[in-house]
């Protein structure tokens, strides 16, 4: 009976050690229920090391590896507003560029969305702020009444709060309103002189990075939301000295934007119900002269 005992025990140990063989070759190994032992699932913001098994290093692997989104492969190109952002004449080039990216002239391409990524080649470092606003002067897009509403409705949500409604700098985080008002620094008035005359990279910059106590926006707000929100930002300082900043004219400063009125539009689509009906032609007509008034079959004439 004590022998059966022994060989009983000893059966059951090499089943279990049988049970947690390495891998070898061909073999992938096994494990006596893994689930146990090893999460599947991954931690969020685990930073420790995450071990599939426990036979060698080389199935050790940081739970950050896997979790961080790895580099683009080699040779992709960027979708999105990077034509714009590079084409610095702003010319037919550019034009050309946007009409691509937005489909224009192709039926089989597709239009990019508004998120699309635009790289930025500016460091958080106050020298790389001071460079940035030196070379960023103009805004890429033009000041539309769209425009600028939604830039209202996005300042409004995350910058009034601290800037004020205004731009004035005396937001509800600072106001005498807020009873329980207690900030380390007091924020950006925009209607003074020195941020008037400063040009847009500071204030693309500060939205990317942050400034002082201020942080970063640029995971809040899309490349072309960034923009509207200089914009009226903008609009708000010309209001402030009784000037105009809108679609049809810009008297605070021509570098700062082009009015939409005074952009070419790229591309212009009618659907067939916008589209006026031609009228017929006339009995007769178009089987005389041209000194006769008819048509003289050239449809182009019948058509703007």
């Amino acid at each position: 009976m004590k022998n059966l005992k022994h060989i009983f025990l000893a059966i059951a140990a090499a089943i279990i050690l049988y049970s947690c063989s390495p891998a070898d070759k061909n073999f992938p190994g096994s494990e006596y229920m893994p689930d146990m032992g090893h999460s599947i699932a991954q931690e969020a913001n685990a930073f420790n090391y995450y071990h599939y098994n426990t036979w060698d290093s080389a199935s050790t692997i940081r739970l950050k590896e896997l979790a961080y989104p790895g580099l683009p492969v080699e040779g992709t190109v960027p979708r999105g507003y990077a034509g714009v952002y590079f084409a610095a004449d702003k010319g037919e080039a550019a034009r050309d560029v946007v009409g691509r990216l937005r489909g224009a002239g192709d039926i089989n391409t597709i239009a990019v969305p508004v998120n699309g990524h635009v790289p930025y080649y500016y460091s958080d470092t106050e020298e790389e702020r001071i460079r940035a606003t030196n070379e960023i002067i103009a805004n890429p897009f033009p000041i539309t009444a769209a425009g600028l509403e939604r830039g209202k409705e996005l300042y409004t949500i995350f910058c009034g709060i601290c800037h004020g409604e205004k731009g004035d700098g005396l937001g509800y985080l600072v106001s005498d309103a807020n009873p329980n008002v207690k900030y380390p620094a007091a924020p950006a008035n925009f209607l003074l002189d020195a941020f008037v005359e400063s040009s847009n990279g500071r204030y693309y910059h500060s939205i990317m990075y942050g400034r002082n106590v201020m942080g970063s926006y640029k995971d809040k707000i899309s490349y072309e939301e960034r923009w509207q929100v200089i914009h009226y930002i903008r609009s708000l300082q010309a209001k402030d000295k009784k000037l105009e900043y809108s679609e049809q004219a810009n008297t605070l400063n021509p570098a700062f934007g082009v009015p939409g009125s005074q952009v070419a539009t790229l591309a212009e689509t009618v659907s067939d119900q916008d589209a006026a009906p031609e009228a017929a032609p006339a009995e007769g007509e178009g089987t005389g002269t041209p000194e006769e008034g008819s048509h003289g079959g050239d449809s182009s004439h019948g058509r703007k």
